[in-house]
Order: C-alpha cells, then sequence, then structure tokens
C-alpha cells in the first residue's frame, strides 16, 4: 500500500509542477515589421514560408506577397546577407502562440482534479476496508 501511495503522490506532484511550464512549451519565435530594418531582409523571411505564420504581409488589402511594405529599402549598391535577429520575441509582436489555449488549460485541470479525486477515493475505500477487518 505504501508503494501506491508513493506512486499516487508522485504522480501527483508531476501534475502539479509541470502545469505553469505549459506557456513555454507552446513559446516560438515571433517576427513582425519592427524586427527588421530593411524590407528586404522581413522579405526573406517571409519567403522562407509561404503560409505567413510571421503575418509579415499585414497591410492594407489584398496580400500582395511583399512583406513590410512600410520599412526602407536598402540602395541596390549595398549587398549584405539578411541576419533576422528577433528583439523581443513573443512579446515584441501580437501574433503567434503565447501559451496554451484556454480549453487546454481547463483540460489540464479537469485531468488532474480527476486524477487527484480518484486518487482520494482509493486511499478511502482501503482506510474503510482495513477498518471493516479489525476487530
Amino acid at each position: 500500500m505504501r508503494i501506491r501511495a508513493t506512486l499516487t503522490g508522485t504522480a501527483v506532484a508531476v501534475l502539479v509542477t509541470a502545469g505553469p511550464f505549459t506557456g513555454i512549451a507552446h513559446a516560438r519565435a515571433d517576427l513582425d515589421c519592427a524586427d527588421f530594418v530593411y524590407q528586404e531582409d522581413a522579405q526573406t523571411v517571409f519567403d522562407l514560408d509561404p503560409t505567413d505564420p510571421n503575418r509579415l504581409d499585414e497591410d492594407q488589402g489584398p496580400d500582395d506577397g511583399i512583406a513590410c511594405e512600410v520599412l526602407p529599402r536598402r540602395s541596390s549598391a549595398v549587398v549584405s546577407v539578411a541576419t533576422v535577429v528577433p528583439t523581443l520575441g513573443v512579446q515584441g509582436g501580437t501574433g503567434g502562440s503565447v501559451g496554451p489555449a484556454g480549453f487546454e488549460r481547463a483540460v489540464g485541470v479537469a485531468l488532474t482534479l480527476a486524477g487527484a479525486g480518484l486518487a482520494g477515493a482509493y486511499v478511502v475505500r482501503r482506510r474503510r476496508s482495513a477498518a471493516r477487518r479489525r476487530p
């Protein structure tokens, strides 16, 4: 019985301590136009993934495939390699995943409470059956 109680306690402890880290698991680098100095740098990142997960082609009107049109362009005489370094990550933009959705948190809480309830019911049942066996 002590082994079961230890395992149940360990499982509950893992669930309780792992819950706050779900936001970290969902974090990803998010780029927006403010992360770039020149339009060509933003266009390079845009061209890597045509689904535009960073929403770099979010100007007024239909999407035209040109990223961050408001940024200045390099002169044609200057050639450099585009190096993209996000300045603020997810906090810098409005898009991207910033953590688990509300229903994911609700499911996690429900499963944790259900597990704790089942563990408690098991302990109560074992104690009652042990109390009946005693003279």
